[in-house]
């Protein structure tokens, strides 16, 4: 088969180990045969399951990274940078948004000239949100001053990771790299690889970590890094970063031919397949050029002098081997998962066209396709299609269209989707039976609500056909919590289960207005919409009579990346309501540690070995965060105390409307990852609460109110009570581990009596 990987007839000098991998599973093999010092992370799809794959091999004691979870790219790009500034070897895995929110601080890292290795498993940036499989993300790397490879198959993400950390630390270099891989197609599709078997060949391959570098490792030798500079000065900063650049292509191919000697693999600075001969050649990154190979081949049979190109290596852009490749091609197509919009082709497109005219007496026709985007995707019949269009314009010595998109659809007015479900509004969701009043005597709300069947008269917010997992505690949570909202609400989800599973186009759950945005600008975008609804009601744009509460619905650790944001806005006190749903970690993309993830808690990045035993610091208390900010309102709630959340959610209403921002945090059962028993939902959050785990309480106008007291009612049960439920929690139960569970006990132990303390004094 065509598609297989072509391997070097040559005497391999180190033994190696055949097994059949996924390209993260080898990024991850091949950092912890490495043994980087440091990891900052944060979890996206689809490269989390990199750092998962390092922590599970952590836990049995197969290398000695330290992984740290950050608060967020931004934050994980920083653990890095500082890491790499104090001389460890530094490694990372992002993928899509993740890139983006970190982008700031990539070219401080190359600008300063301190070696990393990141894996760019690359996705669709939104929006609209998609997580499956682009370059539009990668497009955004090709400025950022990191030189980067590009691998086609797990074999090559193996491969091309060990040879990254020795070309970012040659001493002509000194760059960080980026492995750019296809996400889903190569990071989680399984295909045969070799792997060294022992770990030794390859650190030897890498050599010692450099010393010989003014790193911030030494008290002794005191450095100054990054210090700001005029043009003056940064005009040759940049040009001997641009040499380093230039250099690293050709450090490139002397490591190559080195690794080729040790492991039977060349990696040439472009996969030249069948283009010897070629007349007709398309140009492709990563996977989809193994897609096209056999196309080649059947092209070829046929007579057609066919052939694939795809670079290895596309920072430094290889232009000299280009114009070598294209010498004699009549026709080329480059297909690119990613556009430059307007720029009548994608980067790639431009840069082969730059390329080739540098050469006079070059004639080959160039054509453009932005295909593939969203995962969407590339088979051989596609490949053939691409392949007949430049054949056609070789026969035509033009090309019809040089710059288009492939595989778009146009719409059928006729097909035109019509809503399932109406919209409701306002007066569907009054009751008339909620009373809330201001008490001038306490300056506190008093509220009145009837009893909670008189409620189900009111309509869910959201219709029924959601992907929710079974025993999803999400939607119970916020459809109670909304009981107790009177009239319109205009909803902001941030990036979540509540979210994906909600509005997968063309369908949506949501009865009324919904916006999404992300994780780390949720709240901000909400208070920019809610003070331009207030801005053009004042301004008589907007019917005085219309009204509405606006919500942000936050969750699966949005308030680690988000709480800078969330912050803002509650100083900046808008009038708007967020609200948290806490599952304890992100379960959106695969039940990894989040901030709020508790002390010894089995996550997907905090396994249980034998080496460390679930998450290893306590959890973010974010209700008294907020608190601290002096918002007029914080609040935590639960299903299992209904009227409890009814109340509250009645008093956050109130303080949205009239006062400023609210901030609530419901606990959440997650039945799939929390590894407990659908039927013990109810069970586990009264346990939770009743263990003061999960304290219910409210800080009303700077004064905290516990508002259910288990020792007051004699129903106080030990922490153990609630774990037992949970298959992630059962290890704590296990005598070795009981140093763990005391410190768990005492931590919830003394954030209970603090706040009592804060229950008892009102100036607390």
């Amino acid at each position: 088969m065509a598609i297989m990987e072509r391997e070097l007839q040559t005497n391999i000098s180190a033994e190696q180990i055949t097994t059949f991998e996924s390209g993260n599973e080898m990024a991850a093999m091949a950092a912890a045969q490495i043994n980087y010092h440091i990891m900052g992370y944060f979890p996206i799809t689809p490269s989390t399951e990199v750092a998962q794959f390092l922590d599970q091999m952590k836990a049995r004691g197969e290398h000695d990274i330290k992984l740290i979870a950050a608060d967020g790219e931004h934050g994980s790009a920083g653990i890095c940078y500082g890491a790499a500034a104090t001389g460890a070897r530094v490694f990372n895995a992002t993928s899509a948004n993740g890139f983006m929110y970190m982008l700031e601080q990539l070219p401080v890292q190359s600008g300063t000239r301190f070696p990393m290795v990141m894996n760019l498993v690359t996705r669709a940036i939104s929006g609209p949100l998609d997580i499956r499989g682009d370059h539009s993300d990668l497009y955004f790397a090709l400025n950022t001053g990191w030189v980067i490879l590009t691998a086609r198959t797990p074999q090559a993400v193996y491969d091309m990771n060990i040879m990254a950390l020795k070309i970012a630390e040659h001493s002509k270099v000194r760059l960080p790299v980026i492995v750019a891989y296809d996400g889903f197609f190569t990071s989680h599709q399984k295909r045969k690889v070799n792997y060294f078997k022992d770990r030794k060949v390859v650190q030897e391959f890498v050599g010692e970590c450099p010393t010989d570098y003014n790193y911030a490792r030494s008290t002794k030798k005191p450095v100054t890094i990054g210090a700001h500079m005029n043009g003056e000065a940064l005009i040759n900063n940049h040009y001997q970063q641009s040499e380093a650049m230039y250099a690293a292509g050709e450090v490139y191919k002397e490591v190559a031919a080195e690794y080729a000697k040790i492991s039977g693999r060349d990696y040439k600075v472009l996969d030249l397949y069948r283009m010897d001969d070629a007349d007709v050649a398309l140009f492709l990154l990563n996977s989809a050029a193994e897609s096209a190979k056999d196309v080649v081949d059947k092209l070829r049979e046929k007579g057609i002098k066919a052939g694939v190109i795809s670079p290895n290596i596309i920072r430094p852009f290889p232009a000299k081997e280009i114009r070598e490749a294209l010498k004699n091609v009549k026709a080329l197509l480059v297909g690119e998962r990613a556009d430059s919009y307007g720029a009548h082709g994608p980067n790639l497109t431009q840069e082969v066209k730059s390329a080739i005219q540098e050469d006079k007496e070059n004639q080959t026709i160039v054509l453009s396709r932005v295909f593939g985007l969203g995962g969407k995707d590339f088979y051989a019949d596609d490949a053939e299609n691409f392949f007949n269009m430049a054949i056609e314009a070789m026969e035509k010595g033009y090309a019809e269209k040089s710059f288009d998109y492939y595989g778009h659809v146009p719409g059928d007015p006729e097909k035109v989707l019509k809503p399932v479900i109406n919209p409701q509004s306002g007066d569907a969701f009054k009751t008339g039976l909620i009373q809330v009043n201001m008490d001038e005597e306490t300056n506190k709300l008093k509220v009145k609500i009837p009893p909670l069947r008189a409620l189900t008269s009111k309509p869910k917010r959201l219709a029924s056909g959601h992907g929710a997992c079974p025993g999803c505690g999400i939607f119970p949570g916020l459809e109670l919590f909304f009981k107790g909202i009177e009239g319109d609400v205009v909803v902001l989800y941030q990036t979540g289960c509540a979210y994906v599973t909600t509005t997968a186009y063309p369908y949506t759950s949501h009865k009324q207005t919904m916006i999404h945005n992300l994780f780390q600008n949720g709240a901000a975008t909400l208070s920019g919409t809610v003070e331009a609804f207030l801005e053009l009601k004042r301004r008589g744009e907007i019917e005085v009579s219309e009204d509405a509460t606006f919500v942000m619905i936050t969750g699966d650790g949005g308030m680690d990346i988000g709480m800078g944001s969330a912050l803002g806005t509650a100083l900046r006190n808008h009038k708007l309501i967020m609200l948290e749903y806490d599952n304890e970690g992100y379960m959106n993309t695969g039940s990894q540690m989040s901030y709020s993830t508790p002390i010894g808690h089995m996550t997907s990045t905090t396994s249980v070995g034998k080496t460390q035993k679930g998450k290893a610091f306590h959890h973010k208390d974010t209700a008294q965060i907020m608190a601290a900010s002096n918002i007029p309102y914080v609040f935590t709630g639960t299903e299992a105390f209904p009227q409890d959340l009814v109340k509250k959610a009645a008093k956050a209403q109130w303080y949205a409307q009239n006062v400023g921002t609210v901030y609530g945090k419901i606990l959440i059962t997650c039945p799939l990852n929390w590894k407990s028993e659908d039927r013990f939902g109810g069970t586990i959050m009264e346990a939770a609460v009743n263990s003061c785990f999960f304290p219910l309480y409210e800080v009303e106008q700077g004064v905290t109110n516990i508002t259910y007291d288990p020792e007051a009612k004699k129903k106080r049960v030990p922490l153990t009570e609630w774990l037992k439920y949970m298959g992630k929690t059962k290890h704590l139960l296990k005598e070795e581990n009981k140093e763990i569970l005391a410190d768990f006990d005492q931590e919830i132990e003394k954030r209970w009596h603090r706040l009592k303390a804060k229950h008892e004094n009102p100036l607390l």
